[in-house]
Order: structure tokens, then sequence, then C-alpha cells
């Protein structure tokens, strides 16, 4: 499994790099260990960590209700819970 992505019961776990204020919403591959993520929202009250739910809830057909922002709030570096939806079902999804 890639150092990105961690599995545990029912939920997934990702560490993304985000770079906010980008021309558009992309994932642009890895960063270290974390999935880079550009994202047109400027890291201005919270709208950044908004944008980065709605753009994955968009991207995997998710509910934002199964999508939880675990750490990271006000740096670049954030790790998301989702819940509904399996490891290979996201690696297809997000092109990896």
């Amino acid at each position: 499994m890639a150092d990105w992505l961690h599995e545990s019961g029912a939920a997934l776990t990702l560490s993304v790099h985000v770079q906010p204020a980008a021309k558009r919403s992309e994932i642009v591959g890895l960063h270290g260990d974390a999935l880079k993520v550009r994202l047109a929202a400027p890291a201005i009250d919270g709208r950044a960590n908004a944008a980065l739910i709605e753009f994955f809830a968009q991207r995997l057909g998710l509910a934002k209700s199964l999508i939880e922002l675990k750490s990271g709030h006000q740096s670049r570096r954030k790790r998301l819970t989702l819940s509904g939806v399996s490891a290979s079902s996201l690696r297809r999804l997000l092109g990896q």
C-alpha cells in the first residue's frame, strides 16, 4: 500500500499535501509520503479545508459527511479519513 494511504477497518486515512490558491483544483502526484493536491481556494477562513473535502467528495462520489479532516487544519499537511470507499476503488478513481 502507498505511504499516503492507510486502511483501518472500514475507513481509509489519506496523507495530503495541499497547495492552496492554485489555478485549478487537481491531484498532481506525490509530495514525499503524501498525495499532493492543488486547490483553487485560498487558505483563508477555512476555505481551502472546505474545498479539499468538496474536491474528494466530488471526485469519489461520496457524501461530504463521509470525509473528515482529522488533522492539519492550519497546515499544508493534512490527514483525511474517508468512509464508504475501498483502497482499490480509491486508487482507481484517483488515477493511481
